[in-house]
């Protein structure tokens, strides 16, 4: 299933656990917070001022 930005991280992470590593190159340290569990991707990258396009182009590899 493709990354979506409405897709929780949490939920990211559990469909492709090596998306931890694109997250933290794009500064997103937040693999292990409680927010991850409900925090949707477009949201987490709005916070860490995270360009969503190219968040989602590099989770789609």
């Amino acid at each position: 299933m493709p990354v979506n930005s409405q897709m929780t991280i949490a939920e990211i992470l559990r469909q492709n656990p090596d998306a931890a590593k694109i997250l933290q190159q794009f500064g997103m340290h937040c693999i292990g917070c409680a927010v991850a569990a409900g925090e949707t991707l477009e949201g987490a990258a709005r916070a860490h001022e995270v360009d969503l396009v190219k968040l989602m182009e590099a989770l789609d590899c």
